[in-house]
C-alpha cells in the first residue's frame, strides 16, 4: 500500500471525538486520536496516565500498516457502524510514552 493510500484512509479519522488502534512492535492495544495525516506522516495523541495530559507523537506512514480493529466500532451514534481503524507501527514504542 502506498502512503498516498495510507493518508487516504487515515484522514477520516482526524475527529477528536474518535480513537484509532495503535499496535508497536513491543506494545499492542493503545489508544490513540489521530490529529493530523500527510502523505509523509500521521500525528497521533496518546491518553498517559495522568489525566488531561497527551503524549504527541508523529509516524513516517513508511513505517505504518493500516486495518482495521474487529474488536472495536465507532464511537459516534450518529454516523454509520463501522470498525476502528488499526494502524500497526514496525517500530518499538517511543521512549517517554
Amino acid at each position: 500500500m502506498t502512503n498516498h493510500e495510507k493518508a487516504k484512509l487515515i484522514a477520516p479519522w482526524i475527529n477528536p471525538a474518535e480513537r484509532v488502534t495503535v499496535d508497536f512492535k513491543d506494545e499492542i492495544g493503545l489508544n490513540a486520536e489521530v490529529f493530523g495525516c500527510t502523505e509523509n506522516v500521521v500525528h497521533l495523541l496518546f491518553q498517559e496516565a495522568f489525566p488531561h495530559i497527551k503524549e504527541q507523537i508523529t509516524i513516517p506512514l513508511r513505517e505504518v500498516e493500516v486495518g482495521e480493529d474487529h474488536g472495536r466500532y465507532t464511537r459516534d451514534p450518529d454516523t454509520p457502524l463501522q470498525w476502528r481503524l488499526r494502524l500497526q507501527v514496525n517500530r518499538n514504542r517511543p521512549e517517554g510514552m
